[in-house]
């Protein structure tokens, strides 16, 4: 296989227990990312991760492929790297599982982009942030780029900073998409490699990886997501589904 979509779905999350299964519409969460990630023409495969018999349960039941993995696991990544470890593929979407709005387009796009250039290790996604409420805001995460739109920097801040007498007056805000795709070599390079001290700072596991000297391609999308970490989160996502119908 070239590529496969993996969904690592926990059932555990600290800030909002069970949220994977959580009702938007009729359907719980997870099923509306496996529905709109099984509709990308690229993936050869797509599996949910999952270590809660709750979840599979429920996964299954709506028709999914499913994996029971360990339990102990400390990210999403380890996750995936006991499910992809017996695979013969080449290049692997992480698929977050709390991304009700993910466009199949957006997969398609990540994946695209890893099999265009075999030099890239990983690459993420970023959206041109129109709403200048979420510049400052500390949980849409923004990135800045190269000329080349490799990742220099992910942060929690407003970046980058507008300085009182730049020549710059209208900077260019990025809020950075939770979606990665990686070569599975690379999978377990990452996994691997010890927690730095600007990921702790900021909590964002995808600082390792820059910190390390690694390079993470950014590419562009025209499409926005509301990613669910709180109740108040499902509330957004709910309301904006209600208005699109």
């Amino acid at each position: 296989m070239e590529v496969i979509g993996l969904i690592p779905a926990r059932y555990c999350s600290k800030r909002f227990e069970g949220k994977v299964l959580a009702d938007i519409l009729g359907k719980p969460m997870l099923q509306h990312v496996w529905e709109r990630a099984k509709e990308a023409i690229v993936l050869d495969d797509l599996i949910v991760a999952c270590d809660d018999e709750r979840v599979a349960e429920v996964a299954e039941g709506f028709g999914a492929k499913v994996v029971l993995t360990a339990k102990g696991h400390a990210s999403g990544t380890d996750r995936i790297c006991e499910v992809v470890n017996p695979l013969d593929v080449r290049i692997v979407v992480n698929i977050q599982a709390d991304e009700p709005l993910i466009q199949p387009a957006m997969i398609d796009l990540l994946a695209q982009t890893m099999l265009d250039d075999k030099s890239l290790c990983m690459a993420t996604m970023a959206k041109r942030i129109e709403d200048s409420s979420q510049i400052n805001d500390p949980h849409i995460v923004k990135v800045v780029v190269d000329r080349n739109n490799f990742a220099l920097y992910f942060s929690r801040a407003g970046i980058p900073f507008l300085a009182e007498n730049s020549e710059i007056k209208s900077p260019i805000y990025y809020k950075h998409i939770g979606i990665y795709a990686y070569t599975k070599d690379f999978l377990f390079i990452y996994k691997n490699i010890p927690s730095s001290r600007l990921e702790k700072t900021e909590c964002l596991e995808q600082l390792r990886v820059l910190e390390e000297g690694y390079r993470i391609k950014v590419v562009e999308t025209k499409y926005d997501t509301i990613g669910v970490d709180t109740p108040q989160d499902l509330e957004k996502v709910i309301r904006y589904l209600k208005k699109a119908r």
